[in-house]
């Protein structure tokens, strides 16, 4: 069992910067961000492989956000730079082990036009 805890999230202007944070309980294999807009199915945003340091973004945030680590603390941050309003959702980090996938409880971004 993995705890997945997000935080960070806020109302913010179009052109502003918001910094998600998630926390796994212990060291996974694999870590990554999905929102989730109103009325949408969840989506890919971003992830890493943990052992081998491999990034992978959506296009639509390419250039925009970027994902960093802090490896003692099984913790994963999400900067988000240039926000458009079109990323208003709720962000959820997914941690995986082996088949096993954990979600967190989700956290509100908001960016106002």
């Amino acid at each position: 069992q993995v705890q997945v805890v997000e935080s960070g999230g806020g109302l913010v202007e179009a052109g502003g910067s918001l910094r998600l944070s998630c926390a796994a309980s212990r060291r996974t294999f694999s870590m990554g961000w999905f929102g989730q807009a109103p009325g949408k199915e969840r989506e890919y945003v971003a992830s890493v492989l943990w052992s081998s340091g491999t990034i992978n973004y959506a296009d639509s945030v390419k250039g925009r956000f970027t994902i960093t680590r802090d490896n003692a603390e099984n913790t994963l941050y999400l900067q988000m730079d240039s926000l458009k309003p079109e990323d208003t959702a709720v962000y959820y980090c997914k941690a995986r082990i082996r088949a096993y996938a954990y979600w967190g409880q989700g956290t509100q971004v908001t960016v106002s036009s």
